[in-house]
């Protein structure tokens, strides 16, 4: 069917109809239809139709512009456009140019000229008709007034100057300048002042580093002698706070006023070289923004993104974050994205780039519109923002707005592009940049003169000089906030505070009350019959005191916590049955197919439980709840791995921000990930977690990191991760086996009357001065240990858990240990190769005594693929473990 059918298939008669309707009162219309008519002015070179003009020949010309036009577009300042295209040559149509010339010229200054445009894709007809009436009705030219022209120029001129200053004053330091690009502080200043015209209080901004300076200047209202002062070095260093970072990877907020008065919250995400990384983590700031502001239709908080050409097209983590815009658990109502397309990645042209005629072609996955324009036109990027921003508040969707420019110096300020781009960079050299291209415009159009401009330059340049004037001679230090706004009454915890006991216990009456709650549905619900025994036997664990499961224990810690006004967001594939099967957060309707969550039941004024099954992405959704919990400290925030070594996939997340980012940049999280972990013979790829990896990244108390081995603890360290005046992410190494496994069940007695144990002394040893064998474990392999120990009648051995990895637990394993007088050997026992799990970052910490390792052999695999082999292996771990020399 061809994609204009909506046009193409209407009756004659009533086309005849309208058309004669339009000439008696082009009001009386509908609207689609009235710019349809006008658009094309076919008043003027057409006969009102007396037959069906569906599938005309001018229907075919005015629809192949709306869809072709962008191929003749000037969208490229350092390229002449084409002066024709075979697909939109007359003859095709078999139309005549001096009778379609009129035409011809309306539908070229509409579609071809500093604005190409891509939307006949959109199948939202509202939506397109929209699109085509405001760009038909005003040719996609802008109404502006001088004072905005003037305005324009001022912000041209703000910016080259800026980086003009810089390249002369800090000559060859890196800055990742805009020259080129300047028009991307035309398009932000006006997405602001419409979107805030529009409703929006706060604008939530994830960019690299390209530009970031002169955004961080000119739109957030930095002073530049803050930023000065990063150049001059020589402002007082204070560790105290971390590694920091450099002063292009720096966030930022501040309050701005905009030309209409209205004040806004801009928030500047701080963003690794990772590029791409930081589009889900402002996704999910603004999620958990618009949910504090109970912003239902998501038009309050707007999320904008800045990409490179090159890294859009080829950055995996764009398409993973896109596929979240629709998503119910993670759209945030539409991001405005906007390309700095520098023509160029680093030194690597298009063609090397992307198989893709445009570096936005991976946003034609969405139903959305994609503007082109040149970069040289502000006033074309003015009107595509504006539209941009109007659009994406009325139809909640995303929008992109590809500048085609160029980047004016090398990939950094000490890189020379001519090497790999002599041609390109001849032309750069002799281009006029693009304030002075306005400047010529205004002049021209005699709305300023060229010693206004003159002026305009200089008297920037002269406040820039003061600027670092005053760097220089007062060294001012920029104020860093961090426990402001939903942050406050959270602090800098002391290596004391993460060991101070929090009162986590809930009272025996409470958790036979939420669990009746949590394992009864109503009446006219049909549970799945295999789940009536799965509730039965929950509600009774808890009601009878003991054998309390690793999911009752779970189920537990929301509860409670919901009870206690903390919300709690849960997401990950498969999160809400659980992937072994043992959560059932969601129960569907076995007649109907209706959800109902129990844990959204409990009380009228509990804090609300979201949980949401994620596509299959790991980086993006682990992005995404980093985000929303940088944003929202107060719930308890969890990305749950399918498998623990799914973690793959986001270790950019993990490394550059879980890991880094309070040490870089002052940004606290509270984000758990429960990772499921545990040899059970199922092969390399489901067996770790790769515990290693964390423990690698562990320094100056940035992280905890758990491999926890009852229900008990799991329901505290969840409690504790929320009960707590500071934050940190919490890695727990989840069991599989454990779940179900019939000794990894915990008494009501231990959620009521005890707390969080970083330390787990042996429970069945009674006199510790018999002992003369001491086995230190973490996680799963304590209840292997257990269990032979038991069998072969072994008294004299006892086995000490570890169930805090870190910040490790010195203190208490000393005061633990300091009970085994008389031990003679002391083992740390793993199932994990020894240069995987803990082993290595245990053999590093100070103990009263050598420790031996006992496990696997050094593998470059985390576990063999043979269950029969694997088996082998794990009883000669067990039978060195309990060996008495």
């Amino acid at each position: 069917m061809n994609k204009h059918t909506y046009l193409n298939s209407q009756n004659a008669n009533y086309i005849d109809e309208l058309y004669r309707k339009y000439h008696q009162n082009s009001n009386s219309i509908e609207p689609s239809w009235r710019y349809f008519f006008e658009g094309f002015e076919f008043t003027q070179e057409v006969k009102p139709p007396t037959k069906d003009i569906s599938g005309s020949k001018e229907t075919d010309l005015v629809n192949a512009y709306r869809e072709k036009g962008k191929f003749l577009a000037n969208i490229d300042p350092l390229i002449e456009p084409p002066t024709s295209h075979p697909l939109l040559d007359l003859s095709r149509f078999g139309l005549d140019t001096i009778k379609y010339g009129k035409v011809i010229n309306q539908l070229k200054e509409t579609y071809c000229r500093t604005i190409a445009v891509e939307f006949t894709h959109i199948e939202h007809r509202e939506a397109r008709e929209w699109l085509q009436e405001k760009m038909e009705s005003t040719k996609n030219t802008p109404a502006l007034t001088n004072d905005q022209r003037k305005k324009i120029l001022q912000r041209l001129t703000q910016s080259e100057a800026f980086e003009k200053f810089l390249h002369t004053r800090y000559v060859a330091q890196k800055r990742f300048s805009l020259e080129g690009g300047e028009s991307l502080i035309i398009a932000l200043d006006c997405m602001i002042e419409t979107g805030s015209n529009l409703g929006a209080k706060e604008f939530v901004l994830g960019m690299a580093h390209r530009g970031r300076l002169n955004v961080l200047t000119h739109i957030f209202g930095k002073k530049p002698e803050y930023i000065f002062t990063e150049f001059e070095a020589k402002y007082q260093t204070n560790d105290s706070l971390g590694e920091g970072d450099v002063k292009y990877h720096k966030g930022y907020s501040a309050d701005i006023s905009t030309l209409q008065g209205k004040t806004v919250h801009l928030s500047l995400a701080s963003n690794p070289s990772h590029l791409e990384a930081i589009n889900p983590v402002i996704e999910g700031i603004t999620r958990a923004k618009q949910e504090l502001h109970k912003d239902r239709n998501r038009t309050q908080v707007l999320p904008i993104t800045i990409h490179g050409d090159a890294a859009l097209s080829g950055q995996g983590i764009c398409y993973e974050t896109l596929n979240l815009s629709q998503l119910d658990g993670y759209t945030t109502g539409g991001t405005l994205h906007i390309v700095v397309n520098n023509q160029i990645g680093f030194t690597a042209i298009p063609q090397e780039c992307r198989s893709t005629t445009y570096c936005t072609d991976l946003a034609k996955m969405l139903d959305i519109p994609i503007f082109h324009v040149n970069g040289d036109d502000p006033e074309a990027v003015w009107f595509v923002s504006k539209l941009a921003t109007e659009y994406r508040q009325k139809f909640n969707t995303d929008v992109f707005i590809d500048i085609i420019c160029y980047r004016r110096q090398g990939h950094n300020e000490s890189d020379e592009p001519t090497f790999t781009q002599p041609a390109m960079y001849k032309k750069i050299k002799t281009h006029p940049t693009i304030r002075e291209i306005y400047e010529k415009k205004l002049v021209q159009s005699s709305i300023l003169t060229e010693t206004e401009s003159k002026n305009m330059f200089d008297e920037i340049m002269l406040d820039l000089t003061q600027a670092q004037k005053h760097a220089q001679e007062k060294t001012p230090q920029p104020y860093v906030s961090v426990f402001e706004g939903q942050w406050s009454g959270f602090k800098q915890p002391t290596y004391k505070d993460i060991f101070t006991q929090i009162t986590t216990s809930v009272s025996e009456e409470i958790l036979k009350k939420l669990s009746d709650k949590l394992n009864h549905v109503p009446p006219a619900f049909a549970l799945h019959p295999k789940l009536n025994r799965f509730f039965k036997t929950r509600d009774h664990s808890v009601q009878s005191g003991s054998g309390i499961d690793w999911g009752n224990g779970e189920i537990l810690a929301y509860a409670t916590l919901l009870l206690e006004n903390y919300a709690v967001r849960l997401s990950g594939q498969d999160a809400g049955r659980g992937t072994f099967t043992h959560r059932h957060a969601i129960l569907y309707d076995y007649n109907t197919n209706e959800i109902y969550i129990p844990l959204n039941h409990l009380d009228e004024k509990q804090a609300p439980f979201f949980v949401y099954n994620s596509h299959l992405s790991e980086a993006a959704v682990m992005g995404f709840e980093f985000g929303y919990s940088l944003a929202n400290p107060r719930s308890l925030v969890i990305w749950e791995a399918q498998f623990g070594d799914f973690t793959n996939g986001a270790q950019v997340i993990i490394d550059q921000f879980i890991s880094s980012s309070e040490s870089k940049w002052q940004r606290m999280s509270g984000l758990v990930l429960l990772l499921p972990h545990g040899y059970e013979g199922q092969g390399p790829e489901h067996s770790s977690a790769r515990l290693e990896r964390f423990l690698s990244l562990c320094g100056k108390n940035n992280i905890i990191v758990c491999n926890l081995t009852t229900p008990a603890q799991l329901f505290h360290a969840l409690r504790r991760q929320m009960k707590r005046d500071f934050r940190k992410p919490l890695i727990i190494m989840s069991p599989k086996s454990l779940l179900r496994h019939p000794l990894a069940v915990s008494d009501l007695s231990e959620f009521t009357k005890h707390g969080f144990q970083e330390v787990i002394d042996d429970p069945v040893i009674t006199e510790p001065d018999q002992i003369k064998r001491l086995l230190i474990c973490s996680g799963k392999i304590y209840y292997d240990l257990s269990s032979e120990r038991s069998v072969r009648k072994l008294f004299n051995i006892a086995l000490i858990r570890i169930e805090q990895l870190y910040p490790w637990p010195e203190t208490l394993l000393a005061y633990t240990l300091n009970r085994y007088k008389n031990v003679s050997e002391i083992f740390w026992v793993q199932e994990e190769p020894q240069n995987m799990g803990a082993w290595s970052f245990v053999s590093m910490q100070s103990l009263s005594t050598s420790v031996v390792y006992i496990g696997r052999e050094i593998g470059s695999a985390p576990a063999v693929g043979s269950s029969k082999l694997h088996e082998q292996e794990q009883k000669e771990i067990i039978d060195q473990a309990l060996k008495i020399n």
